[in-house]
């Protein structure tokens, strides 16, 4: 296996609406600033996939439109997913991992201000017995909420504590939508409140990977992924045990998460009760910082907010406040799709 790094990493500010810009006008400062942190051209990268979705653009092969901010020519070697940017940065270590590439820049984006995204989300539901009943994303992860309070795993204060340590740890990060005190709100759908769900913003996210040696140059503490993998749960919620997360547990086992402590975990959990059934998955106990970030609970932009808690836990890493994270993604329905990664320090591989 060869070692790689995420050695550099950008994101927007978060906004709730970027009605005078387009897709590429919102991602090309992010492009230009991983690329300046390294001192990289766009034609010293080896590889280069992205992540997004043709839904929340309303039209298809939406994403050849920001290979114009990319810069297409001279041809690149450039790859796709209609998923979260996290599991476009796993195809491209996968690519590392083959010896093609020794560099490859990552990139997500969304906009979900032009439409309802709650409707839009129900596409991605089995189209013959769930997608006709249109039960939207708040709805599905309020009857996984629910769930949890009839086992006894929470209860509502609980889950107002998790909204509220998120959005008062975002007041550090200056690209949060929400920060501070957000007042718990009304119920959405029983029993979450607004203040239990995300908001719904814009906002593009890149980070750059690099292998061995060339990390080291581009990077003075390269935040290592030291094991990354990603599982699914069954598609049809009916068969789901929603109060638990299957999928993580074994893509935690399989990343390596369980060998040594982590000090750090960004959990990509869009919803406040989601977050209790990631920590109990992952076995995180109270001496884990938790999503200081502020996680998706402070800003979701919807296809990149998974590649930024892999870009947050790097983040921390390159500025010695963590030596060894976790990081998780997520997508589709009541943590449907799940994505582990165990970053590191050079200091704590030694």
């Amino acid at each position: 296996m060869r070692d790689v790094a995420i050695v550099a990493f950008a994101q927007t500010d978060h906004l709730r609406r970027t009605d005078e810009l387009s897709e590429v006008e919102m991602l090309m400062p992010v492009l230009h600033q991983v690329l300046d942190a390294t001192g990289l051209r766009t034609s010293d990268i080896g590889f280069t996939c992205s992540g997004s979705s043709d839904y929340l653009a309303g039209r298809a092969f939406s994403f050849t439109m920001a290979l114009d901010g990319v810069g297409a020519h001279p041809p690149i070697s450039e790859s796709h997913v209609e998923m979260d940017g996290a599991w476009a940065l796993y195809e491209a270590w996968v690519k590392i991992q083959t010896g093609e590439a020794d560099t490859a820049l990552v990139y997500a984006y969304g906009k979900s201000s032009p439409g309802e995204v709650r409707d839009v989300l129900t596409r991605q539901l089995d189209p013959y017995y769930t997608a006709p009943l249109w039960p939207d994303s708040v709805a599905l992860a309020a009857l996984q909420a629910q769930a949890l309070i009839d086992a006894g795993d929470t209860d509502e204060t609980a889950l107002a504590e998790v909204a509220a340590r998120s959005r008062a740890d975002a007041s550090d990060n200056p690209h949060a939508q929400l920060s501070g005190t957000v007042p718990a709100g009304d119920y959405l759908v029983q029993p979450l409140r607004t203040g239990d769900c995300p908001p719904v913003g814009d906002g593009a996210a890149a980070v750059i990977l690099a292998a061995g040696d060339t990390a080291r140059a581009l990077c003075a503490r390269p935040a290592w992924i030291r094991g990354i993998d990603h599982r699914i749960e069954a598609h049809g919620l009916g068969v789901r045990e929603l109060t638990e997360s299957p999928s993580t547990r074994l893509a935690a086992e399989r990343a390596g998460v369980f060998e040594r402590p982590v000090d750090t975990a960004e959990l990509h959990a869009p919803f406040s009760s989601q977050e209790v059934v990631l920590r109990k998955a992952l076995g995180l106990g109270d001496e884990v910082r938790v999503n200081p970030s502020g996680g998706a609970l402070a800003a979701n932009p919807v296809m990149a907010a998974g590649l930024i808690r892999l870009g947050e836990a790097a983040a921390r890493i390159h500025r010695g406040e963590s030596d060894r994270a976790l990081a998780h993604a997520t997508s589709g329905p009541c943590l449907q799709q799940n994505l582990v990664a165990v970053l590191e320090g050079e200091s704590a591989h030694a």
